[in-house]
């Protein structure tokens, strides 16, 4: 009968055996995937020659001044200002009803489109038509809408 075995002995590859095993996989992954490896080697030297390579690795050797740059850009008060004024009105676009903002954007649309016919048609308004468009439904609602948007908007600032 056999002896039993009682020890494993893992074989310990010497550091040459290791790259070489490496080097071995490094060619068979190119092998496998040439037609990529050759794409990338285009664009790096499609990059190269346009000098984009040159340009990245100057901002990576810049970076900290870039980053400099940037935070003293962000914190100017100007572009601050804006950044406050977006997420207000992010915040009163939330609390609005999307129909409402969809109807009111038609509507305004429909209305420049009228406005820019009547512009180009050089019409003179005269006091007896002013008074006569009031009886216009679709005037008579607008400036029934603009009064009560009025109204509400003198509320909101008192």
């Amino acid at each position: 009968m056999a002896t039993p075995i009682t020890t494993i002995n893992k074989q310990q590859l010497t550091e040459e055996q290791l790259k070489d095993q490496k080097l071995e996989n490094l060619k068979q992954l190119l092998s496998e995937n040439e037609e990529a490896v050759n794409q990338v080697f285009t664009i790096m030297a499609e990059l190269n020659d346009i000098g984009a390579l040159e340009a990245a690795t100057k901002l990576i050797e810049a970076k900290e001044e870039i980053a400099h740059i940037a935070l003293g850009q962000m914190t100017r008060k100007p572009v601050t200002n804006i950044i406050n004024n977006l997420m207000g009105v992010a915040g009163v676009l939330t609390e609005m009803n999307p129909e409402t903002t969809t109807k009111l954007v038609e509507s305004l649309n429909t209305g420049l489109d009228v406005a820019n016919k009547a512009v180009e048609s050089d019409e003179k308004v005269s006091v007896f038509k002013l008074v006569k468009l009031l009886k216009d439904p679709d005037i008579n609602r607008a400036l029934n809408f603009g009064i009560h948007f009025l109204k509400g908007l003198g509320k909101g600032l008192e």
